[in-house]
């Protein structure tokens, strides 16, 4: 698992070692690495450092002394190095380091566009002008020089060319605690960050500015608090995922009740139970209209059609909602599902039916413009483009206003629990933005409400609260990888993601 700190819990972290005088040897560390990171990435495009061309935009404050620390190092081996002080300030000592190692130093003022153009024909375009501690974005030269140097990076990458982007600690512009973007924002390649991941390096909208992260041991463990967010990888599959025992048996493998579907949308109930059954549920009972229920005899047989309550059906966790919009009869058993006191995954139309007082086993998965309604019954106003900007503040929000688990799909999808804890899964492609995903996503995560063993979330150092986030965020990872399979880099349909699942748990499963 990676796990994510705030910018404000990083900097609690350095407070006592700079107290003690260690400054100089927290900022060595970063450098040495952020130096080191660059080394292996020239070799990898093209073979050597030495006669490669490193620009360097250094900020007033520590993050632009990290940067023209490593500058220096790599002049050293040959690289030639430019950087900009894009303030009147900077940090003396590497500044000095970096003169003395024969870098080239070029005022921020001057001929803006033609220093732009200067540096995306680089190789390596190093991003050191803001670092967790700042607020709000770039301003002043700093902020117009990113500008005009972001639309030659784009012509660049548009030509096929252009620097790679290397940030140091995290791009300038990225709120660390959020993931905010304040733009102009340099979009990088790879992100070396110092002492542990940021929280805004791996939610929306900073997970996509950030590219690859790569994080420096800088030293700061014994002093670091609980992670912020928490981000599983597929090293983390076999640990977690429900594997039936040698006695086991369709019951015990755990039963998903759905209750999904309407006469308007069938769709929705077909592509969920599908997603379900290729996830290894041990039996899927549906619950919906009799047209439905043929459907699903003829395209998922293995779907058990029951009649009656909720409370008649037999099951370990309830599915309500997928294309449930407007039945009187689906919001009954949505409401009747939320009473039982099973885990319940509440889409689409269940998320208009919210009782008071829900758990964390309650999981609500709503997108940007669902949340909306769920805030505002709330009595929260915020707009979707509030949420989009700022997806884990206001999953958090939803969680702790509705005391369930919030599962709020995006690019990278983002959970909370009611206390707060986050998980943020970045393994979809962006061909999955299409209908009936979601619908997908919800099978799966319905499968695994009803069959994952809380003996397995205490093992992986999951607290009781947080069990239920963290099965949202394993059926996010296999939703995206699933997705990612299926597409193979171009389009793909809901109903072959869902196809797709058996393989790609196969493949978590050997490792």
């Amino acid at each position: 698992m990676i796990r994510a700190w705030t910018g404000t819990q990083i900097r609690a972290a350095e407070a006592p070692l700079l107290a003690a005088g260690q400054g100089p040897d927290l900022m060595q560390r970063a450098a040495h690495g952020l130096a080191n990171a660059v080394v292996r990435e020239l070799i990898r495009r093209r073979g050597k450092v030495y006669g490669s061309t490193v620009a360097v935009l250094a900020g007033s404050g520590n993050n632009g002394g990290d940067a023209l620390y490593a500058a220096a190092a790599l002049a050293r081996r040959g690289a030639r190095t430019t950087a900009v002080l894009t303030s009147v300030r900077c940090h003396a000592e590497a500044l000095a380091a970096f003169r003395h190692a024969g870098g080239r130093i070029l005022p921020a003022g001057g001929d803006r566009d033609g220093l732009a153009r200067e540096f995306a024909t680089a190789d390596v375009l190093v991003d050191g002008i803001l670092g967790t501690g700042a607020s709000g974005g770039l301003r002043g030269e700093a902020r117009a020089l990113v500008a005009a140097l972001q639309k030659q990076l784009d012509r660049a990458g548009t030509a096929g060319g252009g620097p790679l982007v290397v940030a140091c600690d995290l791009p300038s512009g990225v709120d660390a605690d959020t993931g905010q973007l304040h733009e102009p924002v340099l979009r990088a390649d790879l992100t070396v960050t110092f002492g542990g991941a940021k929280l805004g390096l791996l939610a929306d909208p900073g997970a996509g500015a950030g590219g690859r992260v790569r994080t420096v041991d800088i030293g700061l463990g014994p002093w670091l608090d609980g992670p912020a967010l928490w981000q599983l990888e597929p090293e983390d599959v076999p640990a977690l995922w429900p594997v039936p025992e040698r006695a086991g048996h369709k019951y015990t493998r755990g039963v998903l009740g759905i209750a999904a579907g309407s006469a308007s949308y069938h769709g929705a109930a077909l592509l969920a139970a599908q997603a379900a059954v290729a996830t290894g549920v041990g039996m899927v009972r549906y619950l919906g209209p009799s047209a439905i229920c043929s459907q699903l005899n003829l395209l998922v047989p293995e779907v058990v059609c029951g009649t009656g309550t909720v409370g008649q059906n037999r099951s370990q966790a309830w599915l309500v909602g997928p294309g449930a919009t407007g039945d009187p009869e689906q919001a009954q058993r949505a409401l009747d599902a939320f009473g039982t006191g099973l885990p319940v995954v509440a889409d689409a139309g269940a998320l208009d039916l919210l009782p008071d007082g829900l758990g964390p086993h309650v999981v609500l998965t709503p997108h940007a413009g669902e949340l909306v309604r769920i805030l505002g019954a709330q009595g929260v106003q915020a707009a979707r483009e509030d949420i989009e900007a700022s997806p884990a503040e206001y999953a958090q929000l939803a969680a702790g206003l509705t005391g369930a688990t919030v599962l709020l799909k995006g690019a990278a999808t983002v959970v909370s629990s009611p206390n707060g804890t986050l998980f943020s899964q970045d393994n979809a492609t962006a061909w999955m933005a299409t209908a009936g995903s979601g619908d997908t996503l919800a099978g799966i995560l319905g499968a695994l409400a009803a069959t994952v063993r809380p003996e397995a979330l205490d093992r992986a150092g999951i607290a009781g609260p947080d069990h239920f986030a963290a099965v949202a965020a394993l059926a996010a990872l296999v939703h995206g990888l699933a997705g990612s399979t299926a597409a193979a880099g171009g389009p793909v349909s809901a109903g072959a993601i869902g196809r797709s699942v058996p393989a790609v748990v196969r493949a978590l499963l050997a490792g």
